[in-house]
């Protein structure tokens, strides 16, 4: 039985996409994938120079470190991965940000000035910290490559979720209307022959099944297929929503491999 997917919408930060012919558990694999094994860069470390502003320099390293920042995964590694260093710090795994400010004014993310013009944060406008007449501050963060697994600063996917496809069925209505009255997503028409749900519209179904309550006659019926599932996902920025799923499918397959390769011992 061969997988397919049929995309229904697409943008750099966010995706939706019918996955069908799987099981429910890789479907959640695939979630889990982007929230916690797709590797991305997030300042670890804050070295602070100066820093005369109202916020305590923890406040600011922590402010600091849930910045999204754009990751290049072919260019760095996960430190505790890194064969070049081994997990001392390089260019291979860690990228330094310097920044220098001065008030009055509010300092962005923008403000941000990356060692690999590649990888720089994935919202300019994100606000730091404001300052005031005479407040500076002054400083270096390192970023590292880690895993949304370890803490939330490291997680791609910010919104992953699936549900099943859903499967309504409408048999002799008397376009009475209660079903559309009471249906949260307002996807039921009521016609002179019947209610009615686009095709388009079906897969907006929350399986909430409050028309299949209101139906007095039974004429709506509400189910799903068991292996067909509506994926939503958004990414923060670190990669794009193509990217992002396409990293986490890699990571899949790559624990599969390692399974194959060690069963293949035996």
């Amino acid at each position: 039985m061969t997988m397919e997917v049929d995309i229904l919408e697409l943008s750099d930060r966010s995706a939706k996409f019918v996955l069908s012919r799987v099981s429910m558990a890789f479907a959640n694999g695939v979630r889990r994938a982007m929230i916690a094994d797709v590797p991305t860069l997030a300042i670890e470390y804050v070295n602070l120079y100066d820093n005369t502003s109202v916020l305590y320099d923890e406040q600011l390293a922590l402010r600091l470190s849930l910045i999204p920042l754009v990751t290049d995964i072919e260019t760095y590694m996960p430190q505790a991965e890194c064969e070049v260093c081994g997990g001392e710090g390089c260019p291979a795994c860690e990228v330094s940000l310097t920044l220098s400010a001065e008030g009055p004014g509010t300092v962005y993310s923008r403000d941000l000035i990356s060692s690999d013009p590649k990888i720089q944060p994935a919202d300019p406008n994100i606000p730091i910290v404001e300052l005031k007449k005479g407040q500076k501050l002054v400083l270096e963060a390192i970023a590292h490559m880690g895993y949304g697994r370890d803490s939330v600063k490291w997680q791609a996917g910010v919104a992953c979720g699936y549900k099943n496809v859903p499967v309504i069925t409408i048999e002799n209505c008397d376009a009475c209307g209660h079903c559309a009255a009471e249906c949260p997503k307002g996807i039921i028409r009521v016609e002179e022959a019947g209610a009615r749900i686009a095709e388009d519209d079906l897969i907006k179904c929350s399986l909430c099944r409050l028309c299949e309550q209101v139906c007095d006659i039974n004429a709506i019926k509400v189910d799903f297929y068991e292996n067909a599932f509506v994926f939503t996902m958004e990414s923060d920025g670190s990669y794009t929503a193509k990217d992002l799923t396409i990293n986490a499918a890699n990571v899949i397959k790559g624990k599969a491999e390692e399974l194959l390769a060690i069963l293949d011992q035996f």
